[in-house]
């Protein structure tokens, strides 16, 4: 049987998000050099998990986790007209399971709560020269909205 169950993730589920979130930084490693050397982490997932600010949303499959990603309310600029908005992260599809949507199951959780939640405004952020992750992010509805720029060692 080929079901997928959608729901929140629970602090049980940490070891395997922990894993995840170790998947992400090394698949992420070659697009960023300003990474620290490992060990890094990117997220506190138990404090995502308890939340009220907060959804992780898991995916299982035959009792294995096997997508996630989370959804944090984040206070929005002043001279923006929302004044919050849900910034997703920890987007993350096991190698196995990749292609099967998941990705805008996952999404499509996210925005309900964000909609429960009264928040109209969804951004993500990802890294320019990531085409996969921009062309999935782009079948669930997502624009490239603004470019971050930098200069290393100016002179």
């Amino acid at each position: 049987m080929n079901e997928f169950i959608t729901r929140s993730a629970v602090l049980d589920d940490l070891n395997t998000l922990l894993e995840f979130e170790q998947g992400i930084i090394a698949f992420e490693r070659p697009f960023d050099p300003t990474l620290k050397e490992d060990p890094i982490s990117y997220y506190d997932l138990g404090e995502l998990i308890t939340s009220d600010e907060a959804e992780v949303v898991v995916i299982e499959h035959e009792g294995q986790l096997v997508a996630s990603g989370y959804a944090k309310i984040r206070k929005s600029k002043s001279y923006l007209e929302h004044e919050a908005y849900s910034y997703l992260g920890f987007m993350y599809t096991d190698a196995n399971f990749r292609g099967q949507g998941l990705n805008k199951k996952v999404v499509e959780a996210l925005k309900d709560w964000s909609k429960s939640k009264g928040i109209s405004e969804i951004r993500l952020t990802v890294y320019d020269d990531n085409a996969g992750a921009i062309r999935a992010y782009e079948k669930v509805g997502f624009k490239a909205h603004i470019v971050e720029m930098r200069i290393v060692n100016p002179k």
